[in-house]
């Protein structure tokens, strides 16, 4: 059975400032993020990796990453996969809305690989570092994976106080847990800033210790049929917002956290966690990776400590 890791590189951030943020180099020889998330989940035991792009990114992302990650995969055994994210790809009998541009968010995007994932699969932004020990988290709970449990699902738990910007608020999912670690919901909390001593939003304190979701999910095969069901009930609820509406994973979870039909185990994981979200984050992006590598946790040569 395998276990695959589908990244979501279909977007470019409006934040960042032009040009696609995905693809700005960060490592010494010219690695970006992604390189690094793919290290990492290889050395954690996912042996099949999926990229959800869109197809006018489609060279310049094969240029940048995907022909050198084929050619490391191929040596390594692992199996590499490309998938497309259509404005157009709409369920049965719904017809795309005039005027509409914007593709109809991660939900979709997972939805565009579909027909490739034919087991325990994890979801992740391209542009986000998670750091090692999330991956193994993740890889191991897939592992116990059965076809008699198809709700169990897990996220990531990041600490908010390792996910902040130097260089602006963020908008984070700080999540609400049951005793036994289970999500019970997810507060959507805008405009975090970091303080001298923790977190705001708001003016007022925030847990700088509360667990947060970073968009890094462990779903199974038969979440696949809930989501494109879902898609369906999703068109069912848009009107007067057919141009801006986003059909997104964490919502659909928390539906179907509040309607039972899942579980969701959060993982906690001490790693910190950044990104480029402003074109300011790049240089701390850099040093960070800088520092890793003197650290010893990766190799300048970054994927030479992985052998078949």
């Amino acid at each position: 059975m395998k276990t695959t890791l589908v990244i979501m590189a279909a977007g470019i951030g409006s934040r960042y400032g032009g040009g696609i943020k995905q693809l700005a180099a960060v490592g010494p020889n010219g690695e970006i993020i992604m390189d690094y998330s793919i290290h990492d989940a290889i050395e954690a035991g996912f042996d099949k990796i999926i990229f959800i792009i869109r197809r006018d990114i489609e060279e310049a992302f094969r240029e940048a990453i995907g022909d050198r990650i084929q050619g490391i995969c191929a040596g390594l055994g692992v199996e590499l996969g490309y998938a497309f994210q259509e404005l157009d790809a709409l369920p049965e009998g719904v017809t795309l809305p005039e005027g509409r541009t914007k593709p109809w968010g991660t939900g979709q995007a997972v939805l565009a690989c579909k027909d490739q994932l034919d087991g325990p699969f994890a979801v992740i932004n391209a542009d986000d570092y998670y750091g090692k020990q999330a991956f193994v988290l993740l890889h191991d709970f897939l592992e116990n994976y059965t076809p008699e449990k198809p709700g169990d699902l897990c996220m990531a738990g990041f600490v908010l106080k390792n996910t902040l910007s130097d260089n602006g608020a963020v908008t984070r999912g700080i999540c609400r847990m049951n005793a036994e670690g289970y999500l019970t919901g997810v507060d959507e909390t805008s405009g975090i800033e970091k303080t001298a001593d923790g977190a705001q939003a708001g003016g007022k304190a925030v847990d700088a210790d509360s667990l947060v979701s970073m968009n890094m999910w462990g779903l199974t095969p038969e979440f696949v049929t809930m989501l494109d069901q879902g898609f369906v009930e999703f068109f069912g609820g848009i009107a007067g917002n057919e141009m801006k509406a986003e059909y997104l994973l964490p919502i659909f979870i928390d539906s179907l956290l509040k309607q039972g039909k899942v579980s969701v185990k959060v993982l906690p994981t001490q790693d910190r966690w950044f990104g480029v979200t402003y074109q300011e984050d790049k240089p701390v992006v850099v040093e960070s990776f800088a520092k890793l590598i003197e650290a010893g946790v990766y190799r300048k040569d970054l994927f030479s400590d992985l052998h078949k």
